[in-house]
């Protein structure tokens, strides 16, 4: 079966993949420019993320979507097992949101462009001023009544589980005043882990957990990001699951 499927995943969904990544980056990019970011942005992406699962024969479920209202502002903070995690949460958390993306995945050809013109956020932490900028983009997005959606580790794990989490999501958080949502994801790294091309089909687990509301003074940035860890460690399975500091 597994030699069957890489036939399937290299000589059929693969190049069915590219034609549809670069089909969706077109309408997104044509659509952004000419009649908005927040519907363009997001639903070319939302159907092309369900696509390439139903692709690649990888299902996805979802606890604890009650969670979350659709009409209310969230930071949402997920871990980071692979590239599945995107396809998840793009395909399946039904929200409307802007990523807050590395600032090297601008270079990808057609996505990088498409993501620009979509309005998501590129975070440059390579000087103050960049820093400055970031979240001067973040505040003028968020106005406009959208989410964001951060990968606090900052880069998919090598072994299924989480690494170090950045503050960057937690200043955001705590900055705007916005309630955080923590979400974990499961069964991405199975599916696909970052030293590898290979898909292995199966099911992933996505569970939003329930919003974190600031407190009349914000968030302190420490304990929030314990807070979302704890959370996001819940649902992981014991042997994916942080190790309690003895």
């Amino acid at each position: 079966m597994k030699v069957l499927y890489r036939i399937y995943q290299w000589l059929i969904a693969g190049p069915i993949f590219i034609v549809a990544t670069i089909i969706t980056a077109i309408i997104t990019s044509i659509g952004s420019l000419l009649s908005g970011k927040h519907f363009w942005g997001y639903y070319p992406a939302h159907i092309w993320s369900r696509f390439c699962c139903c692709l690649a024969l990888v299902r996805v479920k979802v606890k604890g979507r009650e969670n979350i209202d659709k009409n209310t502002s969230y930071i949402f903070v997920a871990n980071h097992q692979g590239a599945f995690d995107i396809w998840s949460i793009y395909g399946y958390l039904d929200h409307n949101f802007k990523w807050l993306m590395k600032k090297d995945l601008e270079k990808i050809f057609m996505v990088g462009p498409a993501c620009k013109r979509a309005g998501h956020i590129f975070v440059d932490d390579s000087n103050i001023h960049a820093i400055k900028q970031t979240i001067a983009e973040a505040e003028n997005t968020l106005k406009g009544g959208m989410s964001l959606v951060i990968f606090p580790e900052g880069s998919r794990t090598w072994d299924g589980k989480m690494i170090p989490f950045k503050r960057g999501a937690f200043m955001l958080a705590s900055e705007f005043k916005l309630p955080v949502v923590p979400i974990t994801i499961d069964g991405s790294f199975r599916r696909m882990p970052r030293y590898t091309y290979n898909i292995s089909p199966g099911k992933i687990t996505m569970t939003i957990h329930k919003p974190i509301y600031p407190g009349e003074r914000g968030f302190n940035t420490k304990v929030l990001m314990s807070q979302c860890r704890e959370a996001i460690n819940s649902a992981l399975p014991p042997a994916d699951q942080d190790l309690p500091s003895k």
